[in-house]
């Protein structure tokens, strides 16, 4: 049984606390560059469908190479990976920077840089989740993902809110900004030191199709983590609507960027919000039920938004669906990564980081399509009444996952 201590027991751990920072700065470099790059390529093209291409440049690479990345994750040092890929990263926000200077006025070379962006986050988003469990102990573990997720809620409350701040000053300050920030990140990752005791056994099976499949067979088979990663996948899928909020910035609520940069942040200021309060009360019992009320409830705050045109009713309803996602987002980590054996880790990580990318930047593709065939506002109200329905049926064919009461270690 695991129970997260009111104090930060996992950052007595020097490795935890640079990873901790590194994972933050990455998070928040990304906020710049999802605000920037949306907001370039809508000013470009006026296209809700190239917003919606925006998500799925970014998930494809996840998609096509997720037997690689996890295999990599599991037989290679994952701090090298991480460090590598910050600094691909970096690399990327600068070749953004590049084409804003020079004026670029196609979005071709924008949308090749984001399929190399896409590429380095689908090789780091497992080698990050999985390193987690190597640098605290076992008693900190339930604790260090609640940290580590408020890591990315932190960055995702004050990132948006920096960047449309940033791209109203100028776009190239917020491309140098999102470049400082990896090379520092960079910085960080390298320092991580992982504790003897808990040190990374590198895998030693021999490469053929069944050991890198080995993610896809572990989540098959064990159903609390194909429901809670399938769940996430098709709720987030069907109700995602990130991509449309410079529509909504733009034509609905008429904000312009500092507005798009708060409705980027209000989602995450009600999660960091309730991570807070789960770090002083986590949840002890009824983990499924709970995960499943909260869902359902994302779901209907997210028509909410849909249908409003009030700026004050929008940012509340996406502060409380990020609340309300926050719970869901803290019980299904937390027994993904408790659930999982270390020596797939990796793979397990890399099936749940597409299924993650699926519901997010393939959750916006879809977004986008429906908004360019639908109206935005029909697009946004549909996809949060499919999220209740998505909660309804998993409910149903999922019933080890609604049973779950407590967290406990499968190892």
């Amino acid at each position: 049984m695991f129970k997260v201590s009111p104090c930060p027991g996992a950052f007595r751990n020097g490795g935890f606390r640079n990873y901790w920072i590194a994972r933050f700065l990455c998070s928040f470099s990304a906020q710049i560059i999802g605000v920037s790059v949306g907001w370039q390529v809508y000013d470009i093209t006026r296209n809700t469908f190239d917003l919606g291409m925006v998500g799925l440049t970014l998930f494809l690479p996840a998609f096509l190479l997720v037997l690689a990345t996890g295999a990599v994750a599991d037989r290679l040092n994952r701090v090298l990976i991480m460090s590598v890929c910050i600094v691909g990263e970096g690399l990327c926000a600068l070749a953004l920077l590049m084409f804003k200077i020079i004026g670029q006025q196609t979005v071709m070379p924008i949308f090749c840089t984001l399929a190399v962006l896409g590429t380095l986050r689908a090789f780091f988003g497992p080698a990050q989740q999985s390193l987690m469990p190597n640098l605290v102990p076992a008693k900190d573990l339930a604790s260090a993902i609640a940290w580590g997720t408020s890591s990315w809620q932190i960055a995702t409350v004050l990132g948006p809110v920096a960047g449309g701040l940033l791209y109203g000053i100028s776009p190239e300050t917020a491309y140098i900004t999102s470049f400082v920030l990896l090379n520092i990140a960079a910085v960080f990752a390298v320092g991580i030191r992982i504790p003897v005791s808990t040190a990374e056994a590198c895998n030693k099976e021999k490469p053929s199709f069944e050991t890198l499949a080995a993610g896809f067979h572990y989540v098959w088979k064990e159903k609390i983590v194909l429901g809670a990663i399938s769940f996430d996948l098709f709720a987030m899928l069907l109700g995602g609507a990130s991509a449309l909020l410079p529509v909504y910035a733009r034509d609905i609520l008429t904000v312009g960027p500092w507005g798009l940069g708060l409705l980027r942040a209000a989602p995450a200021i009600g999660s960091i919000l309730v991570a807070a309060f789960l770090l002083r009360y986590p949840i002890k019992d009824h983990a499924g039920v709970i995960m499943f009320v909260c869902v359902s409830l994302v779901g209907f705050l997210i028509t909410v938004f849909g249908a409003s045109t009030a700026v004050w009713l929008s940012v509340l309803a996406l502060g409380l669906m990020g609340g309300f996602d926050m719970v869901s987002v803290y019980v299904r980590e937390t027994l993904i990564q408790l659930w999982t054996p270390e020596a797939v880790r990796g793979r397990v990580n890399a099936v749940n980081m597409v299924f993650l990318g699926a519901s997010n930047e393939l959750g916006e593709f879809r977004a986008g399509i429906s908004a360019w065939a639908l109206g935005a506002a029909p697009a946004v109200i549909i996809g949060g009444a499919a999220t209740i329905g998505v909660s309804a049926l998993w409910w149903y064919w999922f019933p080890q996952l609604r049973k779950v009461r407590h967290f406990q270690q499968r190892m």
